[in-house]
């Protein structure tokens, strides 16, 4: 299984066991060693999952994941921490994350819980809301609210789904070329798709963040 890792921790011998470990894997990992770097870079950047220290300087790991999904970024993430008791546990849970595991650990553990994660996400993520309808990512099509079914092509519907997946997240054109078109060279592509895509569904189902790139909905 592969995916995009962020992982914040500031113990820097643990982040770089974490980065030797789970590139060995076969998955891309960001480190981030605060609370503050990791934010950005949550709110910033697409992921498949996370794996957040809860004793962070700058922003504590709980307030970290509370302000995530405060955002709308509904990225899986799994809570490192010394602190094991059960109130501990539901507070990591309440708080937003989807596992809790005590230091120390396990590899073998954690990435079985890391792969547990990655597959309940990709279960879940078959249909997806969209402005003016759902999102079928089986079918490749619109389920529009107001009657009708909108059919997409395969990199229509892997674009869409991809904003649609992390709705509060702004992705730049270079990460969608890599993530959507990853046998394009140019840039320009993006642009291209989502023209179709709004031609298809309505100009407000992407908008273009200036300077930035594009997410989903707006105007």
């Amino acid at each position: 299984m592969s995916g995009r890792i962020l992982v914040i921790e500031d113990d820097a011998d643990l982040a770089g066991m974490l980065d030797r470990v789970l590139r060995d894997e076969g998955y891309a990992v960001k480190l981030a060693a605060d609370g503050h770097t990791g934010l950005h870079v949550g709110l910033t950047r697409p992921f498949d999952a996370m794996i957040v220290d809860r004793g962070l300087p700058a922003v504590e790991g709980l307030d970290l994941i509370a302000r995530l999904r405060g955002r709308g970024v509904g990225t899986p993430i799994l809570v490192l921490s010394a602190r094991n008791s059960t109130e501990d546990r539901v507070e990591g849970l309440d708080a937003g994350a989807e596992d809790y595991l005590t230091k120390p650990f396990e590899l073998t553990e954690l990435l079985a819980r890391l792969r547990a994660l990655l597959r309940r996400h990709l279960d879940h993520a078959g249909q997806l809301a969209v402005p003016g309808g759902l999102l079928d990512l089986s079918t490749r099509t619109v389920q529009r609210t107001a009657g009708g079914r909108v059919e997409l092509s395969e990199r229509e519907a892997a674009l869409l789904g991809l904003l649609a997946a992390r709705p509060g997240v702004v992705f730049s054109r270079a990460d969608l070329l890599d993530r959507v078109f990853d046998d394009a060279e140019s840039e320009t592509v993006v642009d291209t798709y989502v023209h179709y895509c709004r031609r298809k569904l309505g100009q407000g189902v992407i908008s273009t963040v200036r300077g930035l790139g594009y997410r989903l909905g707006g105007a």
